[in-house]
């Protein structure tokens, strides 16, 4: 019974803290408005904040010519219908394709985004979220790009799957908020990366928190705990699209919600609080 008894107790002080800073919870439109609009353009970025999104979360990769343009994949083929390897080819090359029309004819003749386009899009205090894929070399085009850039009215969130970029952005922008990104392996029991591990790369990286797959089976109360009592204060989720999900989120205390779609579940966790 002790036992019961103490692990009820973990249970709701962790949702008591939870609900304390549930009111300033970003809901960050993934890729923009992606269900909507062609994911990565300047049409889904616009939309998501006509729906009402806090955040927008991109991706971004360096080019040839050393530009850093907006888009999920290594290559082209899926929102261009044309194979070109983004890091191969230069910003000319990548503005010569469309990559809108494939999601409907009203979005013909989206192009590429850089970087610069997508920052400039982001209202006065919202918040926009860079998620890396060209790894370490993207960096240094990164903190050129945002120094010549007025950020002071918005809220930056850099993330990344790779440690060694998350732990070179935070020791060259210290002042910009860096989470480190994992999915985990179920294969494995339990899971991995365990929250220990979480906390052991967050603490190494010297990085803000973690961003997590939004699996229920896995992020509970207990796991938040443990995060929290290993060194790793905040975290977020990706990519939730269930209303029943995102208020369970919303109630573990994470700090963001990214969807896809973000009308319905800035509505929804709008009514919770």
């Amino acid at each position: 019974m002790l036992g019961i008894s103490l692990r009820v107790v973990l249970f709701f002080a962790v949702m008591g803290l939870a609900r304390s800073g549930a009111q300033g919870q970003m809901i960050v439109a993934h890729r923009g408005a992606s269900h909507d609009a062609p994911e990565n353009t300047m049409a889904a970025f616009d939309l998501a904040w006509q729906q009402g999104s806090s955040g927008i979360e991109g991706d971004f990769y360096l080019t040839a010519d050393k530009q850093i343009v907006c888009i999920h994949d290594a290559d082209t083929m899926k929102t261009a219908g044309r194979k070109l390897m983004v890091e191969k080819s230069t910003l000319k090359q990548l503005r010569e394709l469309e990559y809108g029309a494939w999601k409907g004819a009203q979005f013909q003749g989206e192009s590429i985004p850089t970087f610069d386009q997508v920052l400039a899009c982001v209202p006065a205090g919202k918040t926009f979220v860079i998620e890396l894929k060209s790894k370490l070399k993207i960096v240094p085009a990164l903190v050129e790009a945002l120094k010549r850039s007025n950020t002071d009215e918005i809220k930056l969130l850099i993330i990344t799957f790779d440690e060694a970029t998350a732990t070179e952005c935070k020791r060259q922008l210290p002042d910009v908020k860096v989470h480190w990104l994992t999915s985990f392996d179920k294969r494995q029991s339990p899971p991995t990366p365990t929250a220990e591990q979480i906390a052991s790369v967050v603490r190494r990286s010297g990085v803000d928190g973690v961003g997590m797959k939004g699996d229920t089976g896995i992020l509970n109360g207990q796991f938040v705990q443990t995060l929290q009592q290993a060194g790793c204060k905040e975290f977020h989720v990706w990519t939730v699209d269930s209303i029943r999900d995102a208020t369970y989120f919303q109630q573990l205390g994470a700090i963001g919600i990214t969807t896809n779609v973000p009308a319905v579940i800035a509505n929804a966790i709008r009514r919770a609080q």
